[in-house]
């Protein structure tokens, strides 16, 4: 675990494949009639809570600061409030696989708004490894989710403005970040943030009876909060290690993760460019792993 920890590539393969399986949870919850702000408030609440509970029991907590607030509210609205919202939205009309997809674009869109602030160019090497895992995101995206089944361009469009939040939230927390606090108190108080305000945003539009469908997926609302909790453990530790651009190399783990399970057990059926794009996406993030290990 130690090794995990400190490794760049171990804590991208660890996050990235837990976020991923984000994708097929939100499929099969919103499929039982959840709402998605109600499933974004289970990944936000139950990682929050999960982790606030870890916290504790190592003697430690959560010490507030006007900074630390801001940065929780900030962080909580931009990487998971508003991100998630649009996942969980989309997902039931372009699919867990599709869907998946769109966090390939957060690393090109990272790239550039931390070039356009100056937060951390990466060298040639990095550049090259972005560009190839974009073009095979490029040969995923033309395929239009399912086969046989084209996306309707307005939620393609929702979907595109998940890669655009999540780049947001990349930089944010490393421009923002609070000096000498860990990343797991972070964790917490961004997803207890991010929880409180969708709590207020589900009982102002619908009340408590949209909570009422969880009690149809207990099994699934236990496994998408271990999920979430575990990754977003390892999320702020890689943000730490790694910084905003290679920690956007999640989202092509997470895109291949949500293809396979997209296939294998929710029966989803995507076309051989599908397939294609994924394998050049999987040789963009060892190209990129590589120039982590050189200087910029």
């Amino acid at each position: 675990m130690k090794f995990v920890w400190d490794s760049a590539l171990g804590l991208l393969v660890v996050t990235g494949g837990l976020l991923g399986l984000t994708l097929p949870f939100g499929k099969l919850a919103t499929a039982t009639g959840v709402p998605a702000m109600v499933w974004a408030f289970v990944i936000s609440f139950g990682a929050g809570g999960v982790l606030l509970c870890s916290l504790l029991l190592r003697g430690q907590r959560v010490r507030l600061t006007a900074h630390k607030l801001r940065y929780f509210f900030v962080t909580a609205a931009v990487s998971y409030a508003v991100p998630n919202l649009l996942m969980f939205s989309a997902i039931p009309h372009l699919g867990a696989g599709y869907t998946g997809i769109m966090f390939t674009l957060s690393p090109v869109i990272t790239l550039v708004f931390s070039i356009l602030l100056r937060v951390r160019r990466p060298n040639m090497l990095g550049i090259v490894g972005i560009a190839v895992g974009f073009v095979g995101a490029v040969m995923v995206a033309i395929t239009r989710g399912e086969a046989g089944q084209p996306a309707d361009l307005f939620w393609v469009v929702m979907g595109l403005l998940i890669p655009v939040s999540l780049a947001a939230g990349n930089i944010y927390r490393t421009v923002d970040w609070p000096e000498g606090t860990g990343p797991i108190e972070l964790a917490v108080g961004s997803h207890l943030a991010s929880a409180a305000m969708l709590l207020v945003g589900i009982l102002a539009l619908f009340g408590d009876r949209a909570f009422a469908p969880l009690g149809g997926v207990p099994l699934i609302v236990v496994a998408q909060a271990a999920s979430a909790s575990a990754m977003f453990a390892f999320f702020f530790r890689l943000q730490a290690v790694g910084g905003p651009v290679y920690l956007s190399q999640i989202g092509y783990v997470a895109a291949a993760v949500g293809l396979f399970a997209g296939t294998v057990f929710l029966g989803e059926h995507y076309r051989l460019l599908t397939w294609a794009g994924a394998v050049i996406i999987t040789a963009g993030v060892f190209i990129t792993t590589r120039a982590q290990s050189q200087k910029p």
